[in-house]
């Protein structure tokens, strides 16, 4: 009798006399989309439960792409985008070589792949040279190509778009093509005021553009590379920049740490007063329900020989809803660094956009064995290009939607979401047990008290991305659809990433 009563009254809270929902944005609508546990913003209260970074495994091939042509210099950098065209059923990349002599600005590339790890280099290149007659150069002084395939835009010239950085404007600026090889600048002026690195994708769930460009500012005493975020929903015209992304006290406090990891490829020793954290890029993945980073963080520990700063660098996860407030949540590499001497133990950076490949997310990444100061960066001479230093992309995978957990051990935990209205038929988890470990899953009312009608899964054990819970007595969802609820987990020895509600 109590839930009938009290179910009818949150139906006159949340429709108000059948006209108007009471609630607005303070219900939280979980809709049919998956939920991840890389923050913990849907989580109310848990019990002997650990939150868990689950960091990227390296392809085993890697590097996948190397400065194996002439053209392409001693070293690569993704500073570009790949992406899988549909219509083609081919992997596409656009990435950074530094082959001076014959380009004396850095040149843009492009590669394709029919299983995204053996690359091809079609001698395709559009940018005239008289030391290479035939190469794979499709821009010049065009960096951070963040590269889109746009099937909508009814101009067939607009079909590849790009956000970048123009070193010869040096602005942030966008361009076009019909194909991916042949770019015309398309924006008359710079995006907005600039530094000089800059990512964008488009986002599919909010209809629009969106960019992080690089803008000093002053953060802690120290004029520190931060990011900021601008939108578009035209290509043509741009919000006003807004800080998003700044380093704080933690990632300070931090920084000698991340150094002594790569002591022996430091160029100069500590200054204490130059020490500090500062972000060199981001990459973008679109989830269901968030939108994760890959923050490029740079460490600094002194001033570099040759001018700039020196220090190593890393990419971290950080997780929002709105693209405006950042959490991150580890503090940690999401992408391993590699061992002192591989190719990937000193300086890192991404693609602009990770992709979804089947079950599991791609994110193409550039590692060196160098630091941000290495002599080889600023001379050729005497540096160790071509011999002892390089740069290179690799790939990192992760399954689908596994970036973090949430853990409980053989003494058993629980988790209490907050309260949540869905729009699914049925309830889907990603998880893992171990052992005899087990996910049992309650429906509740929206303080957490078992419904009138208990709604109780029967037990999971196993590993599966999209488990579909069966509940106790056959019973559905039907009753309880578009009505505000919560979910509380009984977990052991298990490892839950994400769950959804979804349609038949």
């Amino acid at each position: 009798m109590y839930l009938n009563t009290h179910r009818f009254i949150f139906q006159i809270l949340l429709f108000g006399s059948l006209l108007t929902p009471a609630y607005g944005d303070s219900l939280y609508d979980a809709g049919n989309r998956s939920q991840l546990f890389v923050d913990q913003f849907i989580v109310r209260e848990s019990e002997n439960v650990a939150h868990t970074l689950h960091p990227a495994r390296k392809h085993p091939e890697n590097p996948v792409v190397r400065a194996d042509k002439p053209w392409e210099g001693w070293r690569l950098e993704i500073y570009g985008n790949v992406l899988f065209d549909h219509e083609e059923k081919i992997f596409k990349m656009w990435y950074l070589g530094e082959e001076r002599d014959g380009f004396p600005y850095y040149g843009l590339h492009y590669a394709t792949s029919q299983d995204g790890v053996n690359w091809e280099k079609p001698l395709i290149g559009t940018i005239e040279s008289e030391k290479y007659p035939e190469h794979n150069l499709v821009g010049h002084q065009i960096l951070l190509a963040s590269v889109m395939k746009d099937n909508d835009d009814p101009n067939p010239d607009h079909r590849y778009k790009m956000i970048c950085w123009l070193q010869k404007d040096h602005g942030y600026h966008t361009m076009v093509s019909p194909d991916g090889l042949n770019w015309t600048k398309h924006s008359k002026e710079p995006l907005c005021r600039s530094g000089d690195v800059i990512t964008g994708y488009y986002d599919e769930q909010r209809k629009q553009y969106v960019a992080f460009p690089k803008i000093g500012h002053m953060i802690m005493g120290h004029n520190r590379r931060v990011f900021w975020l601008i939108t578009s929903k035209d290509f043509e015209t741009w919000s006003e920049p807004k800080l998003v992304i700044v380093p704080d006290e933690k990632d300070d406090a931090s920084s000698l740490a991340r150094i002594e990891e790569v002591r022996p490829i430091l160029d100069v020793p500590d200054d204490p007063e130059l020490m500090r954290t500062e972000f060199y890029g981001i990459g973008a993945y679109p989830a269901e329900s968030c939108t994760l980073a890959f923050v490029w963080m740079f460490t600094i520990n002194n001033k570099a020989r040759y001018g700039n700063q020196e220090g190593p660098g890393e990419l971290q996860l950080a997780v929002s809803r709105d693209l405006e407030n950042w959490e991150r949540p580890f503090r940690v590499p999401c992408v391993p660094r590699g061992d002192i001497g591989e190719w990937d133990c000193g300086f890192f950076c991404s693609q602009s956009r990770a992709l979804r490949v089947g079950d599991e997310v791609w994110l193409y990444y550039t590692g060196s064995n160098y630091t941000h100061g290495t002599p080889c960066l600023y001379r050729e001479e005497g540096t160790g290009r071509h011999t002892e230093y390089t740069g290179a992309v690799g790939l990192a995978i992760w399954d689908h939607d596994r970036f973090a957990s949430l853990d409980a051990s053989s003494e058993s935990g629980h988790v209490t979401t907050i309260p949540m209205t869905f729009t699914g038929d049925y309830l889907e988890l990603n998880a893992r047990t171990a052992g005899g470990g087990s996910v049992i899953v309650e429906i509740l009312d929206p303080a957490g008290r078992p419904l009138e009608t208990p709604l109780k899964s029967k037990r999971f054990s196993g590993d599966d991305l999209r488990h579909r819970i069966e509940f106790e007595d056959g019973a559905d969802l039907s009753g309880i659809k578009g009505e505000p609820v919560s979910l509380r987990f009984h977990m052991k020895d298990s490892e839950l990433f994400a769950f959804a509600f979804r349609d038949n």
